[in-house]
């Protein structure tokens, strides 16, 4: 898909489909009059006769309009005047481009200045994000892939000329949906294709097209030399090896710290042990989404080249029950030398995780930030609209905000009080892998919290958030957005 940004009336302009709103009301946009103008009318009376609502995101295609160049005019509701907001914004371009997306139309013009939303950036990465979900397909695997999407090319148009600013949005917009798109491709893949030793040769891939990133991979044997028991108690009952994946970004001097993304990259979670019933078990695929998410977010970097340096650290491995899995009440040593009893093996992200972030201590990083799908509580907490997040300082904390209100992948504090630090007490090891059922989501949260003492921590519990179920079922991409708003923001500082 290409995007570029031009300055025009939409009225003269050729192309396959240019896009006008519509508000409640019959009140045609600035552009949709523009184009009514040149059709003498003819817009004004379709939407007068009521065949245009203008309620949020509906559309309706006119062809061939007497007077427009374009050869067909897409109208969408704008909803009521005065009442944009982001959600809003982000529904009338979805609408757009779900479509679109179905007709013949290779190109499209978009018009920026329509009020499609309040501020002209957002709309732009809104929509470039909406377009390349528009046009993504998951059926790599099937004998007859689905006929690609005919869009391939979109236009936004502006009065004035770009302001670079804008063109920077549509820098950043392009290079996040192509992050979101990698992390959505390895998301899809079955656990028989994208296992720990995929995942590692897909960094490695990134490496190789990105001369600013690094990456190395170690193998069972150097996880073991690390003293990560945590980590392999996880994938003792499983045949697939393990691997511990390391990507160094370098956008800046050496000097600067990094910030470290780590990324749970469970292939399969089966629950081990504690067997997970077997309905829905195939979507534990995802559970590896925390990975996709951080391999997503540091080819967009690269893409950016943003000046700061990040780390991503990623370990993968898959949960399977065995002659040889942990069992429940087993205790293992962690990298951080704290000993830990396994009460249940479905609690295993934690015990992978808690391996990694003591790892990244090796970074000295300025923050660090882990994502995971680590416990349906968070689901039902807060559903599949924001993701659950933990920050050790509120600074960080509102930063992250910021970022997912920014990206509209947002997130929403829970709390890390130390209140709930007694519910992992055990009477055999340092602590125990689960804290019970009440506030299951937070006590993960505080389990992890031991390992981070020694630096600026945030977690993030995309459980809820990372993919679809049902008749849509499929990765979702995120948090992808909201990591490479947090990046940019704190790149522009």
């Amino acid at each position: 898909m290409e995007f570029s940004i031009k300055q025009g009336s939409p009225d003269n302009l050729r192309a396959a489909c240019i896009v006008a709103g519509v508000h409640e009301g019959a009140k045609l946009s600035a552009s949709a009059q523009a184009l009514d103008k040149a059709a003498k009318g003819q817009i004004a009376h379709i939407v007068k006769r009521g065949d245009m609502s203008g309620k949020t995101g509906s559309t309706l295609l006119l062809q061939k309009i007497p007077g427009i160049a374009a050869e067909r005019i897409m109208l969408v509701g704008l909803g009521k005047p005065g009442e944009l907001n982001n959600k809003t914004t982000v529904d009338i371009v979805s609408g757009v481009f779900g479509a679109l997306t179905k007709t013949p139309a290779a190109d499209a013009i978009l018009c920026l200045d329509d009020g499609f939303g309040k501020d002209a950036a957002f709309v732009l990465r809104q929509a470039v994000i909406a377009a390349a979900e528009g046009v993504y397909r998951a059926d790599g695997l099937k004998s007859k892939p689905a006929k690609p999407a005919a869009l391939k090319a979109v236009t936004f148009l502006t009065h004035a000329r770009p302001a670079a600013a804008l063109t920077n949005a549509l820098l950043q917009a392009e290079a996040t949906a192509h992050g979101m798109d990698l992390a959505k491709t390895l998301g899809n893949l079955p656990g028989n294709v994208c296992t720990p030793t995929y995942l590692g040769q897909q960094a490695q891939a990134i490496a190789r097209k990105h001369g600013s990133i690094k990456t190395t991979v170690l193998d069972e044997k150097a996880i073991k030399r690390l003293g990560m028991g945590s980590f392999l108690s996880v994938t003792q009952g499983s045949e697939q090896p393990p691997r511990l994946i390391i990507l160094e970004y370098t956008g800046a001097a050496k000097t600067q710290k990094p910030i470290v993304l780590v990324g749970k990259g469970i292939t399969f979670d089966s629950g081990g042990i504690s067997l997970k019933p077997g309905a829905d078990m195939d979507e534990m695929k995802y559970d590896m989404s925390g990975a996709a998410s951080v391999l997503g977010t540091l080819q967009a970097v690269a893409e950016m080249g943003l000046k700061l340096n990040v780390v991503g650290v990623i370990p993968t491995c898959e949960n399977l029950p065995s002659g040889r899995a942990v069992k429940p009440g087993d205790i293992v040593t962690s990298m951080s030398g704290q000993t830990i009893e396994i009460l249940n093996t479905d609690a295993e992200g934690r015990l992978i995780l808690c391996d990694a972030l003591t790892y990244s201590k090796k970074f000295n990083p300025d923050t660090v930030i882990d994502i995971a799908t680590l416990t349906g509580a968070c689901v039902i907490a807060l559903g599949h609209v924001v993701s659950g997040m933990f920050a050790s300082e509120d600074k960080l904390a509102q930063e992250l905000i910021a970022a997912g209100n920014e990206a509209h992948d947002r997130v929403w504090q829970l709390p890390l009080w130390d209140d709930y630090q007694p519910l992992l007490d055990s009477n055999f090891a340092d602590m125990q892998n689960i804290g019970g059922r009440a506030g299951g989501t937070i006590t993960a949260a505080c389990f992890l919290a031991r390992f981070t003492r020694e630096y600026r921590w945030a977690h993030l519990d995309i459980a809820g958030t990372a993919n679809k179920s049902g008749k849509d079922k499929g990765s979702t991409g995120r948090p992808v957005p909201l990591l490479t708003q947090y990046l940019v923001n704190r790149a522009a500082k």
